[in-house]
């Protein structure tokens, strides 16, 4: 995994810059799955990392490109944001999907049991779908078309249940993001959009991986599976940011910043001005198991934190406490004193697995009487609270920007 996606900010901007000459090719190319996928930019594990910014890259694109050119490239940008911010109004979907995962395994016996385990395994004997299977847990990354052809098979054809295909995607991905992930998988399901299934076909996987992949029409479903699920939870409001608007001198005391691995550029943006006395970057010695990363998935992120503390020790010229721990609230506590922080600052996590982490270090904090300021990126403030219907409005928009 290593040698595809070098998890360092140095390494995301490489491939940024390799793919600016082909950016304006894209939206011609991109459905096509070729060994390697040089089709697509391959961007997606730092920016779910937040290693790179979506605004980067989208004013790197911009900057080289007519708006027409890249236009479908900015727009795949634009849906993981727009993901993001739909799940941010229904945090319920996500904690449905969490609690569905162990009575569905549980649940699984005889032929589904089997067929689980084939599919995981790359041994159901369709074409492609075997080979992406595989490719997936050895790489950590997909093609997003196949992703989709992937997600299809393993729900319309082996009617498997999609909740645990989202699960096999989310511990293996580099890119791995509650929100993109769980919901991409809902629609191919037609949960997401009433109705509006996808449905991979034998002649669109022939001709987009050039003939490399030619399942038989009669391994692969001629129908979708009609799935129905209880009404997802109202709307809540986005929250805007807290701290808009105030100076980064109004935080009263030596001032602590807290760094986790959905926003590892903190030396960029909201942050970026504060005084800092001490970074605080823990590593949640169940985090993986909680979160249901694979190994080379959680060590991939925990050197992508390394990275990021790295240079926020140099942009903030603070000490960093980088250390797996088992007691976050000992931990943090003990931190928080040897620092003498009465303030701690962070970026808020999304729904997601480190979300209940931030939760958890909230109230430790508030037991030592130190409270957090939750900051938020300008471009979620923008963009999420018009992500509450389809994407397509979300995308007109944007367009407006």
């Amino acid at each position: 995994m290593s040698d595809l996606f070098a998890p360092t900010r140095v390494a995301g901007a490489e491939r940024l810059q390799a793919f600016l000459p082909e950016a304006g090719q894209y939206g011609q190319a991109r459905n096509f799955v070729r060994p390697g996928n040089p089709e697509v930019a391959r961007l997606s594990p730092w920016l779910q990392k937040r290693l790179l910014l979506e605004s980067e890259v989208v004013a790197a694109v911009r900057q080289q490109w007519s708006f027409a050119a890249v236009e479908k490239f900015v727009q795949e940008v634009y849906w993981r944001t727009y993901w993001k911010g739909w799940l941010e109004h229904r945090p319920g979907v996500w904690q449905r999907w969490k609690e569905s995962l162990t009575p569905l395994r549980t649940a699984l016996q005889g032929d589904a049991l089997s067929s689980w385990q084939s599919a995981c395994a790359g041994t159901t004997g369709i074409a492609g779908f075997d080979d992406w299977a595989r490719e997936l847990v050895a790489t950590g990354y997909l093609h997003n078309h196949a992703r989709m052809w992937f997600a299809s098979i393993w729900i319309h054809t082996l009617r498997l249940p999609w909740e645990l295909g989202a699960a096999f995607f989310f511990e293996h991905l580099l890119d791995g993001d509650a929100a993109s992930n769980t919901l991409s998988w809902r629609w191919v399901a037609g949960l997401q959009t009433a109705g509006k299934t996808y449905l991979a076909r034998a002649d669109n996987i022939a001709h987009y991986t050039d003939g490399r992949y030619a399942p038989r029409p009669d391994q692969l479903a001629t129908s979708p599976r009609v799935l129905t699920e209880a009404p997802v939870a109202k709307l809540i409001p986005w929250m805007e940011d807290p701290s808009a608007g105030k100076a980064a001198a109004t935080l009263s005391g030596p001032v602590g910043l807290w760094i986790h691995p959905e926003d590892l550029a903190v030396e960029l943006g909201e942050l970026a001005a504060h005084k800092v006395a001490a970074i605080y970057a823990p590593w949640p010695k169940a985090m993986a198991q909680q979160a249901g990363w694979s190994e080379p998935v959680a060590k991939w992120t925990q050197n992508a934190l390394r990275d990021s503390v790295q240079r926020a020790s140099a942009h903030f010229q603070a000490p960093v406490a980088h250390q797996v721990t088992d007691d976050l609230a000992g931990d943090v506590a003990a931190w928080a004193k040897t620092h003498g922080i009465k303030h701690l600052i962070a970026y808020r996590p999304f729904v997601g697995p480190w979300q209940p982490i931030a939760l958890a270090l909230e109230q430790s904090l508030a037991a030592c009487g130190i409270a957090i300021t939750w900051r938020r990126r300008a471009w979620d403030t923008a963009l999420f609270p018009h992500a509450t219907r389809g994407y397509f409005p979300f995308w007109e928009h944007v367009k407006t920007l």
